[in-house]
């Protein structure tokens, strides 16, 4: 008797669990997920964005792969995730591969600079870089800090005898487009006719590591290394930056308003392509660009489609609140409207 007592309050306890169980699980199987790869150079800031709104719609999860650019580029031309992300936005060629132009949004999020940093022992932010230096140093020119393209310019400093040691992108990078769009677009460089301007490049020198977070690390355990990062990296990581000379003359250093100045009179096209080669005005910070989430507008899954369209909307407007914080850029009021409506067509 006192065996079928137990079995009959066991089982009594199974219903019970499961029955409260039971919410739960149909929750969890409601539970809607979106999957993103692409570009560092936003990664924190997306990050961000992705774990408040799941705070809000707990019944969302956004998962985000930081691969470069070109990988995020890739996997959304084959649809193995629902976005990618870019800070290079897609070219003509690109945008056939994924279906045409027609079918496609580009859609712009944030902005921000891309940082030149060191590791100088005893030299902290402020190091000046004249435009035809920071070339000069990319193309494998200048060999030593105490060049005097670099100490002609920084003589309140104790530049050390030490060799150059250039870290780049070794992985497909929206970053790597921006820097390298910059140096191409310099008057009297050769970088643009050697090098040129892409998400990934015949380099003629360095050592190469992945992501912006390969880079601040390759920076970080190497005296006498420069290279080039997302500038919330840079902050994040406690790396100098250097004060970088624009098309006025002026050395600025990297930051929100300088990115501000870069970004006023940018006019932006109907699918919002469009590149910051060398940004006027003296308060301008002279490189920086755009990141771009990329969707379709048709797509098979249409729960899914509606919550990337909900997203962008949360994130050109309460998300905003999260962005100058980690020292990446509002859009222009102007441009966020204009976002917004596009994503309106994700369908």
């Amino acid at each position: 008797m006192q065996t079928h007592k137990w079995t009959r309050r066991a089982f009594g306890a199974v219903i019970a669990a499961a029955a409260l169980a039971s919410p739960l699980m149909t929750q969890m199987a409601l539970a809607l997920t979106l999957s993103g790869a692409g570009a560092t150079f936003p990664q924190p800031l997306y990050e961000k964005w992705f774990f408040e709104y799941n705070k809000k719609n707990p019944d969302v999860k956004i998962s985000y792969q930081g691969i470069g650019s070109g990988g995020g580029i890739n996997q959304f031309t084959n649809k193995t995730v629902d976005f990618g992300a870019s800070d290079a936005a897609m070219n003509d060629e690109q945008l056939q591969k994924a279906g045409g132009a027609q079918k496609v949004l580009m859609l712009p999020l944030t902005a921000g600079a891309v940082a030149v940093t060191y590791n100088l022992p005893g030299v902290k932010s402020g190091l000046k870089l004249t435009r035809l230096a920071l070339v000069n140093i990319f193309l494998g020119k200048i060999t030593k800090w105490n060049d005097p393209a670099i100490a002609s310019v920084n003589r309140d400093v104790k530049l050390p005898d030490l060799p150059v040691a250039v870290v780049r992108r070794s992985d497909g990078s929206g970053t790597t487009f921006i820097f390298t769009n910059h140096l191409s677009a310099i008057k009297g460089s050769d970088w643009g006719d050697k090098v040129g301007k892409g998400t990934s490049v015949n380099w003629p020198t360095g050592i190469g590591a992945k992501g912006n977070q390969g880079i601040s690390a390759q920076v970080q355990q190497t005296p006498g290394a420069i290279g080039y990062v997302e500038y919330a990296y840079a902050t994040e990581n406690n790396l100098p930056v250097a004060a970088v000379e624009n098309r006025e003359g002026k050395f600025v250093l990297p930051s929100v308003p300088a990115t501000k100045a870069a970004l006023d009179g940018t006019k932006y096209p109907e699918n919002f392509r469009v590149f910051i080669e060398d940004p006027d005005g003296p308060a301008s910070y002279p490189i920086v660009g755009l990141t771009w989430l990329l969707v379709y507008k048709d797509n098979a899954d249409k729960s899914k489609a509606a919550e990337i369209g909900k997203f962008v909307d949360w994130a050109l407007t309460e998300g905003q609140q999260y962005v100058e914080p980690l020292k990446y850029t509002p859009l222009p009021p102007a441009l966020a409207e204009r976002v917004k409506k596009a994503a309106d067509q994700i369908k």
